[in-house]
């Protein structure tokens, strides 16, 4: 494949752009600067430097981000900064979204892809995909409120009851809960619903993916084969099992935001 439609595809602009990204000699393959667009290269497996900066072909894209609060999972935010304004422009122009919402005050982990099958299947309520979050109430939680959050609560526009499928409390106020259903603000509509306030709310896992400690706020990072791996495994008990390997972003590869 040619140099400049590996570059097409992996975000940096459209063909004529990318063609003028190599002929101005702003890209580099094993070291060696490349000014020949049309250039042939097995794009499997290849590693390039575009400004400096380095980036592994990837035949699509998996990412994992700690979102911060204050930020709205939409190309077209009203009132806060958008979360692709924290990912590098190529990831944008390759068509990377977020996989489900998180609410603009709610934080942790959140996926995003240009895999449109991955999207439906993480985001489907058919696959009942495990989301795990821990939360700050404003007022003590007792006995009773775990019991109904299990067993099920009324919630306006719900046909059926809605029951978290594990709730753990932490301490009087801060519980970790497990969701499979991605409604509108789900989490705080079922605190309400048992005379409770969420204060704050930070999702920690999704399916077997645990948000790793040293992803810190506004970064994002790589998914590889062992992170899908174990996003496909599920189970609500990955959020205590431990941390998930940090991926293969790092300084060599990605902008500004994936290190």
């Amino acid at each position: 494949m040619d140099l400049a439609r590996i570059l097409h595809s992996q975000g940096f602009g459209s063909r004529a752009e990318c063609r003028a990204l190599v002929a101005s000699g702003r890209v580099r393959v094993d070291g060696r600067r490349c000014v020949d667009w049309a250039e042939q290269f097995e794009a499997a497996g290849l590693v390039f430097s575009v400004d400096g900066v380095f980036w592994h072909h990837r035949e699509a894209a998996y990412l994992a981000l700690h979102k911060p609060g204050g930020y709205e999972c939409s190309h077209r935010p009203q009132h806060h900064p958008s979360v692709y304004s924290l990912l590098p422009l190529p990831l944008i122009r390759r068509g990377v979204e977020a996989v489900g919402r998180l609410d603009a005050d709610t934080t942790g982990l959140l996926l995003l892809s240009d895999d449109g099958g991955f999207v439906h299947r993480y985001t489907s309520p058919r696959k009942l995909v495990e989301k795990v979050y821990e939360l700050r109430t404003r007022h003590a939680v007792d006995d009773g409120q775990v019991e109904a959050l299990l067993a099920g609560v009324t919630l306006r526009d719900e046909a059926l009851p809605v029951a978290a499928v594990s709730c753990q409390r932490l301490d009087d106020r801060h519980l970790r809960l497990s969701v499979t259903l991605g409604r509108y603000h789900l989490v705080k509509r079922m605190l309400a619903a048992v005379g409770n306030r969420v204060e704050s709310l930070h999702r920690v896992a999704i399916g077997g993916l645990v948000l790793p400690p040293e992803l810190r706020v506004g970064e994002w990072m790589w998914l590889e084969a062992v992170d899908l791996e174990r996003l496909a495994a599920g189970g609500s008990s990955a959020a205590t099992a431990g941390g998930l390997r940090h991926g293969g972003h790092a300084a060599m590869e990605g902008a500004p935001g994936s290190s």
